[in-house]
């Protein structure tokens, strides 16, 4: 079986978020697996030379974009065990940023195109293309209209992954003819609330639609997830398959994190108290092993759950004796609560605004609980990283948090977890949390149970396998 894994960003040439950590870790988690799996992304002006330098040219093409033709270079680097293809064309990806600018429409139609058009060139003919949001979406919908009956094009399936509904590449009525090179009689496969819908193309046409948690896949088929494209959702309800994300397990080890200033695992999870009173330290906290000290890295947005938090935060900090630590930046109400916060308590608050990975790392390393109480998460990363450094999380049940959290109000859980969102059910999880951590030998086995979890991507892939044999057997 060969998959060409078609996408807009990926670890660790180029990321802006949680589909750069997809993309750097499910291709090689499929070639473990002994499927031929390449990858294809643009070859950006942010991409290091360290990796331009490692690149092979195979060869130049020119690619349709409407009624021109744009030149597209063909670049070739082994990383990992897998094969990656880097397609050059400087008017479109030597930019500073991966996206935002003016004519991302016309840049990623162009690369989608590309994607197909390159595959006589690279001794490789996919059974699988598999797509990723919008920026690839238009994929299916080519392939669909221009490529399949084609000699060397025959039999491809492809599979279109929403890591986020929100984005959906919605542009004007000109940009179907003169950007994306389609005519008036394929309007209706991209037309959605009057406008050009990128991603309703390849929901369309795509032989099958994953999204990265089986909850999110039934959330967006709900008007209040679905950003407009719950009809068509609803419509092609038999395509839909949701699959959790993994994390890299490697990269994130409390066993051999760098960023660590002490190593534990599981078995051992001496080194979390040495990580623990370094965080407080580093934080200006208290050093104390008695105070239960929350995490939280994010984005500082109000879809994250912070309208949430700065509900009930005051009020928490003033009846319980905790400790909060904060890594993130965002919107400015919040980025100004929490420093004001940090200013009126900082025996119990500490804020650092921006992101550093590092800190992120001793965050999760050192912190006894993570709170992420998100209004809506397609998957989530944050709190499996935290449940592998052992920091148990307090989620609200949506999305992949429901799906990777359960609450240990039975003994069988690795968290805990609230429904309704709602300000007082949040900080009522958090107080069963902090009386959980009151409970010594009762927090142990809950950590214990929680640090062994298993979101390798392993699993992921195994899913992702079954689904494009079932595709190729029709």
């Amino acid at each position: 079986m060969k998959v060409l894994f078609a996408v807009s960003e990926a670890k660790p040439f180029i990321a802006s978020g949680g589909l750069g950590d997809v993309a750097g870790s499910l291709p090689a988690a499929l070639r473990k697996r002994l499927i031929g799996c390449r990858m294809v992304l643009p070859l950006y002006e942010g991409i290091s030379q360290k990796f331009r330098d490692e690149m092979t040219f195979l060869t130049h093409i020119t690619v349709p974009v409407s009624w021109r033709r744009q030149y597209c270079g063909i670049f070739e680097l082994k990383y990992n065990g897998v094969i990656c293809y880097f397609l050059d064309n400087q008017y479109y990806f030597k930019r500073q940023g991966i996206y935002g600018h003016y004519d991302d429409a016309e840049r990623f139609a162009f690369f989608s195109r590309a994607v197909l058009e390159i595959i006589p060139y690279i001794d490789f003919k996919p059974d699988i293309i598999h797509c990723n949001d919008w920026q690839t979406s238009l994929i299916p919908a080519y392939y669909s209209r221009f490529y399949a009956g084609r000699e060397g094009f025959e039999n491809i399936k492809t599979v279109l992954t929403i890591h986020n509904i929100q984005y959906q590449g919605k542009y004007g009525h000109e940009v179907l003819g003169d950007v994306a090179g389609f005519g008036e009689e394929d309007y209706s496969l991209l037309e959605n609330d009057g406008c050009v819908n990128f991603m309703k193309g390849g929901i369309e046409c795509a032989n099958a639609v994953t999204t990265v948690s089986p909850t999110y896949a039934q959330e967006i088929m709900d008007p209040w997830y679905a950003y407009g494209l719950d009809s068509i959702l609803n419509e092609r309800r038999w395509k839909l398959h949701g699959i959790l994300n993994g994390i890299d397990t490697v990269a994130n080890d409390p066993a051999a994190d760098p960023a660590l200033p002490a190593h534990f695992s599981a078995e051992d999870q001496a080194g979390k108290a040495v990580c623990k009173a370094q965080l407080q330290q580093e934080l200006g906290l208290p050093v104390r092993a008695d105070v239960p000290l929350i995490g939280m890295v994010s984005r500082l947005v109000s879809h994250k759950g912070f309208d949430l938090v700065q509900c009930v935060l005051e009020e928490l900090l003033c009846t319980e004796d905790v400790q909060v630590a904060v890594l993130g930046s965002g919107e400015w109400q919040y980025e100004t609560f929490f420093s004001e916060m940090a200013a009126k308590y900082p025996d119990k608050i500490a804020v650092r605004l921006g992101f550093i990975p590092a800190l992120a790392s001793r965050i999760y390393g050192g912190s006894d609980l993570f709170l992420m109480p998100s209004k809506s998460e397609p998957c989530g990363l944050s709190q499996m990283f935290a449940l592998r450094y052992g920091s148990v999380p307090i989620v609200r049940a949506t999305g992949g948090l429901r799906d990777s959290v359960q609450d240990s109000g039975d003994n069988k859980g690795n968290g805990f977890v609230f429904e309704d969102y709602n300000a007082h059910e949040m900080l009522h999880a958090i107080r069963r949390a902090i009386g959980g951590y009151a409970d010594k030998e009762g927090w142990a086995v809950l950590r214990t149970r929680a640090m062994e979890c298993d979101f390798s991507w392993g699993r992921s892939a195994n899913e992702y396998i079954r689904l494009y044999k079932q595709l190729l057997k029709g």
